[in-house]
Formats: C-alpha cells, sequence, structure tokens
C-alpha cells in the first residue's frame, strides 16, 4: 500500500509544471543566453563596481561575439535616517536602484526593460574615515544585490522566451 501511494506521488510531482532554470548546464539556453550578453560601459564608481559584479555573474568568455548588450543605469543615494538633537545624523541609508536594458544587438531592439534595486543601513560613528568605509562596503554589497537581480531577470527572460522556443 505504502509503494503504491509512493509511485502516485511521484507522478503527481511530476507533472507540476516545475522546470529547472539553468537545465542542461552551461550547454543550457539560459547559460548561453547570459554568456552571449555584453555589459556596456556604467559611468562613476558605482558603475565600475556594477560593472564587475555582472561580468562575474554572467560568465561571458573572453573575446566572445556578443548577441546581447546591457545597458544599465544607476542611481546611487545616500540619506541621513537618525538625526539626534544637536542635529548629528546617526544612521543612514544607501539605495542603489538600476534601469537595466538588454538589447538585441543583430535587431537593435529592447528585449527586456526593467529596474532592480536594494538598500543597506549603515551605521555613522565618530570616525569619518570608518564611517567612509562603511558607505564603501555597502556600496559593493548592494553592487552584488542588484547585479544578481538583473542577471535572475535576464535568466528567466531567456527560460521564458527561448526555453519555451526549445522545449519538447
Amino acid at each position: 500500500m505504502r509503494r503504491v501511494a509512493l509511485i502516485g506521488l511521484c507522478l503527481a510531482l511530476g507533472g507540476c509544471g516545475l522546470h529547472p532554470l539553468y537545465s542542461n548546464g552551461s550547454h543550457g539556453v539560459v547559460a548561453q543566453t547570459l554568456a552571449g550578453v555584453e555589459v556596456a560601459p556604467i559611468e562613476g564608481k558605482s558603475g565600475w563596481l556594477m560593472t564587475n559584479a555582472l561580468n562575474d555573474r554572467l560568465g561571458r568568455p573572453t573575446g566572445s561575439t556578443a548577441t546581447y548588450r546591457l545597458d544599465v543605469k544607476l542611481d546611487d543615494k545616500i540619506s541621513g535616517l537618525g538625526v539626534r538633537a544637536d542635529d548629528a545624523v546617526t544612521r543612514e541609508r544607501r539605495t542603489l536602484r538600476a534601469r537595466f536594458q538588454l538589447v538585441d544587438l543583430a535587431k537593435g531592439t529592447v528585449l527586456l526593460d526593467a529596474t532592480a534595486g536594494s538598500d543597506a543601513g549603515i551605521d555613522v560613528v565618530g570616525s569619518e574615515y570608518a564611517t567612509i568605509a562603511a558607505e564603501d562596503s555597502a556600496l559593493e554589497n548592494l553592487s552584488g544585490i542588484v547585479a544578481d537581480q538583473i542577471v535572475a531577470r535576464i535568466a528567466l527572460y531567456a527560460h521564458r522566451t527561448q526555453g519555451a522556443a526549445t522545449a519538447p
């Protein structure tokens, strides 16, 4: 009886409609799409960090021909939150927002236009050096988080559009 129930459960799970996003590993549609994305230059220190984070996650081989271009515009802001009676800021919030577009290089059309973002809290301490170091660390962490969001959106786009065309 248990065996019949187990077989029935396995059959039910097989029909649930879940499919792995990165199926077939580096030879799959999603991995091939990500490897074909070239990151356009992004201005500023936050842009440099974002470009490196995106390139690390996309895994584009050096010297390979790009199929897509990723255009990213960043909005990096620091705002004071906690204020003491003497008007000194005790806490800051660093916010990094990105508007990104995935462009098909062959056709020149925008395939994906979306936003991503995150924020981090920073304690403002007596040492200006320590506060600046905390702000820089927050920017590095936020760049990684936002890059993860962007790559996930591109992967989902590739899976939904190209993965559906190759599905049996």
